[in-house]
């Protein structure tokens, strides 16, 4: 299993009328974890791009547990619960309040797409050997 985890600080424009992170900013957060726990085994989503690989999302389940509020540092816990096989790789969130309570949890459903055909195609070989380590 590979977990990692990163912090994000609520900025006003993310808030709604209510004073709370709006449920919408939740899927970005979760983006930010993606992007961030990818960039920690060394690897990127630009690498991918350049190596003509594209991850469209195709699945996003979100459950709102408690609200997060403006200028409140969250921290995402993004994990890979299984090495990917095939052409699609899932990602589990957990978003917790600087009181360690969750806000929010989600999984979200990537595929790997050839970037000229927009079949879909096996993850990137060094991703998967990176990967490997943790699944052992």
């Amino acid at each position: 299993m590979f977990e990692t985890t990163t912090t994000v600080r609520v900025r006003y424009a993310e808030t709604d009328q209510m004073g709370v992170v709006y449920h919408g900013n939740f899927a970005q957060y979760f983006e930010v974890g993606r992007a961030e726990s990818i960039r920690k085994l060394g690897y990127t989503y630009k690498d991918m791009e350049q190596s003509g690989l594209l991850m469209p999302v195709v699945d996003l389940q979100m459950k709102f547990i408690r609200p997060a509020t403006y200028d409140e540092l969250l921290t995402i816990k993004t994990t890979v619960k299984e090495l990917p096989m095939g052409h699609k790789i899932v990602f589990h969130h957990e978003i917790f309040n600087e009181k360690g309570e969750i806000a929010c949890v989600g999984n979200i459903c990537l595929y790997f797409l050839d970037a000229a055909t927009k079949q879909k195609s096996s993850p990137p070989p060094a991703l998967i050997e990176i990967l490997k380590g943790y699944f052992n």
